[in-house]
């Protein structure tokens, strides 16, 4: 499943990255890579953009990036 599609409180783990280029690069940065554990804390009152939890950081994602993100849902929060 993609980022997009993970609910409140849940957390999940990166399997792969299908973004490019720059858009590629600032994920990497964020440290949004395979393997790594992230969380669906927040989104805003619409919607979109929503905040994650990756490595003790909170990231704003809008939903196309989080559509370019998939996930294996591992479960509940901390």
């Amino acid at each position: 499943m993609t980022l997009n599609m993970l609910g409140k409180g849940k957390a999940a783990t990166i399997t792969k990255i299908r973004s490019q280029d720059t858009e590629r690069r600032r994920m990497f940065d964020l440290g949004i890579l395979p393997g790594t554990r992230i969380e669906n804390v927040m989104s805003s009152p619409l919607g979109d953009p929503v905040a994650y939890r990756v490595r003790n950081a909170i990231v704003a994602l809008r939903r196309e990036q989080a559509m370019l993100i998939e996930v294996e849902e591992t479960g509940g929060g901390k």
